[in-house]
């Protein structure tokens, strides 16, 4: 079972609202407004909370909803800036919001990492997946984390990834999916098992009772997927966002340490 640190799930009471101000969105599917980055939503209250967060679905929000930061938000208030505010202390904004953008990247990447070390199939690479854990780790920790360099970071670390996908899915490697356009896809049944669906753009995709287990789910876009009575009980690196973002039932089966999102419906 996966047992993510705690200090990779979002505790907003420990943020100062950074992922209310810093993103930028315009109005679509996922947001009823436009809104540029740097500027707090129309709907971020005073002491820091959503007004609408109750029926953020319904006013047209869903992909506030989706929006994951990693613990990223409440490590860049309490450890980078040591508890400041950026609506008290304005001359530390900028700096402040451009660290937020770094550091969701790179918590993301532990995201990951810790996902791979969690797979008994990627021993022969624990201890090189440790030492990446350790040096993005340390990365978060810069005196400026703007400094760091993160695409090539990433890359690094992707490579790394890849070696433990290939290990778990070895032996039922399925259809290779990897950046492909499946949107609106009818993929219904289908056997996905050990897929490389990395990066896949599936939205909209029926994927009603496929077999998903062990296909890499890294990246793939599942903005209204249908997951209804899908096997992902042992899909690789699908992340809680992706799965906000779909549609499934009670029949889903889910993989241990992730939730089944409120607004599933059976």
């Amino acid at each position: 079972m996966v047992r993510f640190d705690q200090e990779l799930r979002a505790d907003c009471t420990r943020c100062f609202a950074l992922c209310c101000v810093v993103p930028a969105f315009a109005a679509s599917a996922d947001f009823a407004i436009d809104k540029p980055g740097g500027h707090a939503c129309p709907h971020l209250a005073g002491d820091l909370r959503c007004g609408i967060h109750h029926r953020l679905r319904d006013s047209g929000f869903t992909g506030c909803t989706v929006f994951d930061c990693f613990g990223a938000g409440q490590k860049v208030s309490q450890v980078t800036f040591g508890g400041r505010d950026w609506r008290t202390q304005p001359d530390i904004r900028e700096q402040m919001f451009e660290s937020f953008a770094v550091m969701r990247q790179l918590h993301e990447l532990l995201w990951y990492l810790e996902a791979a070390l969690a797979l008994s199939s990627t021993t022969p690479i624990h201890a090189e997946l440790r030492r990446a854990f350790s040096e993005t780790s340390q990365l978060t920790l810069a005196e400026d984390v703007r400094s760091v360099d993160v695409p090539a970071h990433r890359a690094r670390v992707n490579e790394l990834l890849l070696r433990a996908s290939t290990l778990a899915r070895s032996g039922t490697r399925g259809p290779n999916h990897r950046g492909a356009t499946l949107i609106g896809a009818q993929l219904a049944g289908v056997d996905l098992r050990g897929a490389n669906l990395r990066g896949a753009l599936l939205i909209g995709a029926n994927l009603a009772r496929a077999d998903l287990r062990l296909a890499d789910m890294t990246g793939a876009d599942l903005r209204g997927a249908y997951l209804t009575g899908a096997n992902l009980s042992t899909t690789l690196f699908v992340t809680q966002p992706q799965l906000d973002s779909a549609h499934g039932d009670g029949k889903t089966r889910l993989p241990k340490g992730l939730a089944r999102p409120a607004h599933w419906r059976g």
